[in-house]
């Protein structure tokens, strides 16, 4: 099974969110892929991650692409750690999916777009402060109605992503969402065998 160094784990949360939209993500997270016999969402980093993926470029080089081609898990360079720099339309087509059009004409050719920073702050702010002092059945509630089903899908979609996705996006802290699923990780250098190729 994989193991993670600690140069896979980004502590630098929370980079976009407000401390307090940041407890309302915990609960929601929480919430949508609870601890049970194997870790749940918080326990993983999924909130990080998601933050991550909102502050992208808040950090230098932004944190959209991990290098490659190793990671360092199964030997070779951890050369995940160091993010690619983005060329100009790689940077316009992320920063228009994550900030949004925000009315600048370079980002609205396909005509206006709310990014994922609006959607999360809408959405959280839908939920509200007290979401993380309800009980499981108010939590679905408002999950379900006040946010939306768009908002909760969006959030679901970014659980599964942080839970399975290679450590250094901030998520799958420990390799403990892949270790939950048996998933032995990406496996470069050493790649897979005949048999793990040919068998079920």
């Amino acid at each position: 099974m994989a193991t993670c160094t600690a140069t896979c784990i980004a502590q630098l949360m929370p980079l976009w969110f407000t401390d307090e939209e940041f407890r309302i993500l915990h609960a929601a997270c929480e919430r949508l892929v609870p601890e049970d016999d194997t870790p749940g969402a918080t326990g993983v980093g999924v909130p990080d991650y998601i933050d991550g993926l909102l502050g992208a470029f808040l950090v230098d080089p932004p944190r959209i692409w991990a290098g490659g081609p190793t990671s360092g898990r199964h030997g070779g360079e951890a050369a995940f750690a160091r993010f690619h720099r983005l060329g100009r339309l790689d940077e316009l087509a992320w920063r228009t999916r994550i900030e949004g059009s925000l009315g600048i004409p370079e980002r609205e050719f396909n005509g206006p777009v709310m990014g994922l920073q609006q959607q999360y702050r809408a959405g959280l702010a839908a939920l509200g402060a007290e979401f993380c002092e309800l009980g499981p059945d108010d939590q679905d509630e408002r999950l379900r109605l006040r946010a939306g089903r768009p908002f909760t899908a969006l959030l679901y979609e970014h659980c599964c992503e942080g839970m399975y996705g290679a450590p250094e996006y901030g998520g799958n802290r420990h390799c403990a969402g892949w270790e939950g699923i048996e998933y032995p990780g990406d496996v470069q250098p050493r790649g897979w065998s005949d048999a793990e190729v040919a068998g079920p």
